[in-house]
């Protein structure tokens, strides 16, 4: 038997997983946590195979951060991140950490239970890109990299001139991206692009506390 712990915050998305789990033969739920916070403790205290992990966690925890706490110490244990959080960024600090797949959360059964069964088995599953976002007048992917990045410190509350330093860009560079994403969305200014990008969960603005 596979024990598993859940690591969510939702309730309703935490029953559903233990829904999820106990009715898959050859699965079992050891634990439900809210915060990622105790996840390696229980780790170190009780038999665990898998972990579903959410990214934002009860107390303002990481689970990414666990996440990488646990794999350093316990390198067999299967983690799967959930997350319904369209920021950019988790997929490939998913990936540094070593956690073996990624699901983006849904309503269906079948696909989390496809995604334990083949982590189980040793593959690594990870989806192709990030969900599609409507923003202003434009999807998220019309945005290049380095605008996602620009548009993160935006979103944080940093200036023009403290962005420009933190990316090693020039002031012009850094109002020429700013511009262009405000072209490409029709809002009118730069703090109406700040506040629907955060609202949309595009970006987040701490990365420390997704």
């Amino acid at each position: 038997m596979i024990n598993v712990m859940i690591v969510e915050d939702d309730p309703m998305a935490q029953k559903l997983l233990e829904i999820f789990v106990s009715e898959n033969t050859g699965y079992q739920v050891a634990h439900t946590i809210e915060s990622a916070a105790m996840a390696e403790f229980y780790c170190m205290t009780h038999p665990i195979d898998l972990i579903l992990m959410d990214v934002c966690t009860a107390m303002n925890v990481s689970g990414l951060e666990a996440a990488e706490k646990i794999k350093a110490r316990f390198p067999h244990i299967k983690i799967i991140i959930i997350t319904s959080q369209p920021e950019c960024s988790f997929i490939d600090r998913a990936r540094a950490v070593g956690v073996e797949s990624f699901w983006y959360k849904t309503a269906s059964a079948e696909e989390i239970l496809t995604v334990m069964d083949r982590t189980m088995a040793g593959e690594s599953i990870y989806p192709d890109s990030t969900p599609s976002l409507k923003l202003g007048n434009v999807l998220s992917e019309t945005f290049t990299k380095r605008e996602i990045e620009v548009l993160r410190l935006v979103v944080a509350g940093e200036t023009d001139a403290a962005i420009a330093e933190k990316l090693f860009l020039s002031l012009r560079t850094v109002k020429q991206h700013i511009q262009s994403m405000r072209d490409k969305t029709g809002f009118r200014n730069r703090t109406e692009l700040a506040v629907r990008a955060r609202e949309s969960g595009l970006v987040i603005n701490n990365q420390n506390n997704e």
